[in-house]
Parts: structure tokens; C-alpha cells; sequence
């Protein structure tokens, strides 16, 4: 989630915040929420929600990365808990293959036969039956060793899927904390939003509109080169070209497409249609290719932003990205010095 506004430059600040407002209205605003303090200049609002959305966009990069290891944590207690079941059910079968002498004796603990001779009120009877114990012995040893060797790996199978089930609690417990502090961030910043007067909710709306204009006249801008011109990886110029057909898609913390879209949402779901998987975080995907500088990008590499890396751009080409800003706009081009740049990332 991105602040849109250009380092220590506060003259060049970039605010989208008029842009989704039913993204917006789907974050209740709590009575407890930040308020504009009195006097407060316009460009103090923007810095102040500039830092809200900072934040709920670090909120957002983590819910990301539990989410997906809840997905994946589940998918792991459901294979042990099957893995377990038919591992059960192997072993009873086994047990019911062994006959009724040989099952009491494993059930007895393997007593040693001369132990019972001394201990028998009749040793000729147990001689009889004794003779009968090594036949069986000599017939299923080995179905026994395989029932010993299958409850030891029932035993392992239980003890992980518990162990699996108790760090699923945990981060489930985190995906409901990142959830809500990102729904409190985003509240606090619309409360601030909503302090603006009619004038000043104008000029941020004509500032945006000049802004975004000119971001997307310089991405489709021929200086020289057209904005797909092989100089990047074929997967990121096709994955370009995807991001390109979403302009305009809202922006909602925790989507993936196909029609709303997070920061990595968005570069995630482009990449996949260029038949690339990448991680779900945008500080995941920041080591998903090889590490280029500013002056290295092309078209199609993506950009990743601030230092937690908690944003995550495409390259569009002319000094512009393609990305999913924040809760109060759309997939739209930004240039791409006025967020905290911090590398790019060529993918394949």
C-alpha cells in the first residue's frame, strides 16, 4: 500500500485519495478514529495519511505472507490427518491378520518363555503351548515388526499434525491482528480525509487528475523506444501488458484479481498470466529475479519500494510504474522516483 509521496520532496507529493471511494466506504469508521487537528494545513493532512497508509501497507505485506502460510499449514494438517487415517486403518488390518496366540503374546509384552515355564502351575501344558508360540512366532514375526514399525509412524504422524494444528491456531491468530490494525490504519486515514473542506478536497482532486494524466502520457510517451522493446525479461513485458489491461481496477487490501488487487496482488496475478509464480509478498517477490538499479530497469521488471519493502511496482518504461497504490484509488502509472525507491527485480 503506497503513500504516494516522493522523499523530502513534499512540493512533489502524490496523494490518491479521491479515486475508489467505494473501496473506502468499506472500511467502518470508528468513533475513535484520527481527527484533523485544528489549524492543521492541508499538507500536514497529506503527510499524516501518507503515514497511515504506510503503515496499513506493511500491515497488508505481513497479513499477506500469514495468509498464505495458513493455506499452506492447512494443507499440511489435512494430509497428516488423511496420511493418519489410512495409516490406522493399515494397522488394523494388520493386527486382525494376526492370530489370537501370537496377539497375546505381543499384547504381554514378548514375555520370555523360560520366565513362563518357571512361573507355570502345569510345565507340561506349557510346553504343549509353547511349541504352538514358536510356530506362530516363526510365521509372523514379521507381521509383527510391521505393526510395531506402523504405530511408531502413527505415533510421528500424530504428534507433527499437532504440532502443525498448534501453529495454524497461532498464525491464524495473527492473519485477525494484521486484519485489524489494517482496518484501523484505514480508518483513521479516512477520518482525516473526511475533515477536508469542499476546497481542499478540489484541489486534491485536480492535483490527482494532472498528476495521473501526466504519469500516463509519459508511460505511452515515444522517446525513442516504445514501452515493450525486448530490453526486459519476455515475462515481464507479458506480464506489463496484463497489469496494463487492469488500469482502473480498485485497489483492496489481501486480492489477488481478477478484478481488485493489492500492490503484489497486482504484479502477482500479471505474472501468472505470463505463466510465472511468484510469491504473494512484495517482500518475497523482491527476491524472486535478479537485483537491477534504477538506471538498469526496462519494461516489465518490477520495483519495489520503502525500506521494509512493503511495496511492489512494474516497470512501464519513460520513468513510470504500473501498481496498486492504496485503499483510495485504482490501478494506475506513477512515476517511478516518487515513492522510496529501493531496487528492481528482473524476473526470468
Amino acid at each position: 500500500m503506497a503513500s504516494h509521496r516522493r522523499p523530502k520532496q513534499p512540493s512533489r507529493a502524490r496523494m490518491t485519495i479521491f479515486g475508489a471511494t467505494a473501496a473506502a466506504a468499506s472500511v467502518a469508521i470508528s468513533t475513535q478514529t484520527a481527527q484533523a487537528a485544528p489549524g492543521q494545513s492541508l499538507e500536514e493532512v497529506q503527510e499524516e495519511v501518507d503515514r497511515l497508509y504506510e503503515e496499513a501497507g506493511s500491515a497488508t505485506d505481513e497479513y499477506n505472507g500469514a495468509k498464505e502460510r495458513e493455506e499452506q499449514l492447512q494443507e499440511e494438517v489435512e494430509a497428516l490427518q488423511d496420511a493418519t487415517a489410512r495409516g490406522q486403518q493399515e494397522l488394523n488390518e494388520l493386527r486382525a491378520s494376526v492370530g489370537s496366540v501370537a496377539s497375546a503374546q505381543y499384547r504381554n509384552g514378548g514375555v520370555d518363555p523360560s520366565v513362563q515355564l518357571f512361573l507355570s502351575s502345569d510345565p507340561d501344558a506349557y510346553l504343549d503351548q509353547a511349541s504352538t508360540l514358536d510356530q506362530v512366532s516363526g510365521k509372523q514375526a514379521e507381521t509383527l515388526r510391521l505393526i510395531e514399525d506402523q504405530q511408531r509412524s502413527l505415533d510421528q504422524q500424530r504428534d507433527e499434525a499437532s504440532d502443525r494444528l498448534a501453529e495454524l491456531e497461532e498464525v491464524r491468530t495473527e492473519v485477525g491482528d494484521r486484519k485489524e490494525e489494517i482496518q484501523e490504519k484505514l480508518s483513521e486515514a479516512q477520518a482525516l480525509l473526511n475533515q477536508l473542506t469542499a476546497e481542499q478536497q478540489a484541489e486534491l482532486e485536480a492535483q490527482e487528475a494532472a498528476e495521473a494524466a501526466e504519469a500516463a502520457e509519459r508511460a505511452s510517451r515515444d522517446s525513442g523506444r516504445p514501452i515493450l522493446d525486448g530490453s526486459g525479461s519476455s515475462y515481464g513485458e507479458a506480464a506489463l501488458s496484463a497489469a496494463i489491461s487492469k488500469l482502473g481496477s480498485p485497489y483492496v487490501w489481501g486480492a489477488t484479481g481478477p478484478n481488485a488487487f493489492d500492490c503484489s496482488g497486482l504484479t502477482s496475478w500479471a505474472f501468472a498470466q505470463a505463466g510465472v509464480s511468484l510469491p504473494r509478498t512484495s517482500q518475497a517477490q523482491a527476491g524472486a529475479g535478479t537485483r537491477v538499479s534504477m538506471s538498469e530497469l526496462a519494461p516489465g521488471d518490477l520495483v519495489i519500494y520503502y525500506s521494509d519493502l512493503h511495496h511492489v511496482g512494474i516497470y512501464a518504461g519513460n520513468g513510470t510504474i504500473i501498481h496498486s497504490p492504496n485503499s483510495n484509488s485504482t490501478v494506475e502509472y506513477l512515476g517511478v522516483d516518487v515513492m522510496p525507491f529501493q531496487f528492481g527485480v528482473r524476473v526470468g
